[in-house]
């Protein structure tokens, strides 16, 4: 979660906002996926029952209006830090809907929801192409992680191995993302023929 407030703290930097808009970027980014999760199953949202989650957020939220820049120069680190976020939520979020006893299905999209909901929020708001729009394979990511998660789990009925197998899967395809750049195909429509 402080992984996906940082980003948000960054979007907030390149924006040249107030402190406000600081503070609003990162809650929004660090607790968006999480909160779409709870409301849609339908149980108490995490930081309503723990608001230890809003003073973390609060608290990189000053962190990063004094330290940005310095954030900002980390470049492809940082990007291996939100890779780590999207793999980690993708896998959690999946594993809270499957203790609630729904199904593996509801469990993918609880695992996607998660990892990106609080991302596509920030960029929402910043005017920005949100990660629906990318190219670069990121929300494929949550799907691998949340679907090999909940397969394994199924099959497996071992937790710790379900959750390794899909935080691996989810880095392994981000890492070839920012390694080497890769996407998925984009949609072409078929060639007319010429009559």
């Amino acid at each position: 979660m402080a992984i996906f407030a940082v980003t948000g703290g960054l979007v907030a930097a390149r924006l040249r906002q107030d402190f406000i808009a600081f503070m609003i970027f990162c809650l929004l980014t660090g607790i968006g996926g999480g909160t779409l999760r709870d409301t849609l199953l339908n149980v108490p949202v995490f930081w309503i029952e723990d608001e230890s989650y809003l003073f973390v957020c609060l608290t990189v939220s000053v962190g990063m209006w004094f330290f940005a820049h310095k954030v900002e120069a980390w470049g492809r680190p940082l990007r291996w830090l939100d890779a780590v976020g999207v793999a980690s939520y993708s896998v959690m979020g999946a594993a809270k809907a499957i203790s609630l006893e729904d199904s593996p299905a509801v469990a993918v999209l609880m695992g996607v929801a998660t990892a990106t909901f609080g991302g596509i929020l920030r960029d929402i708001i910043a005017g920005q192409p949100s990660a629906l729009l990318q190219r670069e394979v990121y929300l494929a990511v949550a799907f691998v992680g949340a679907i090999t998660y909940s397969l394994t789990l199924t099959v497996s009925g071992q937790s710790n191995l379900a959750a390794g197998l899909g935080f691996s899967m989810a880095m392994i395809l981000r890492g070839g993302a920012i390694a080497r750049e890769w996407h998925l195909p984009s949609y072409a429509p078929p060639k007319k023929k010429n009559l």
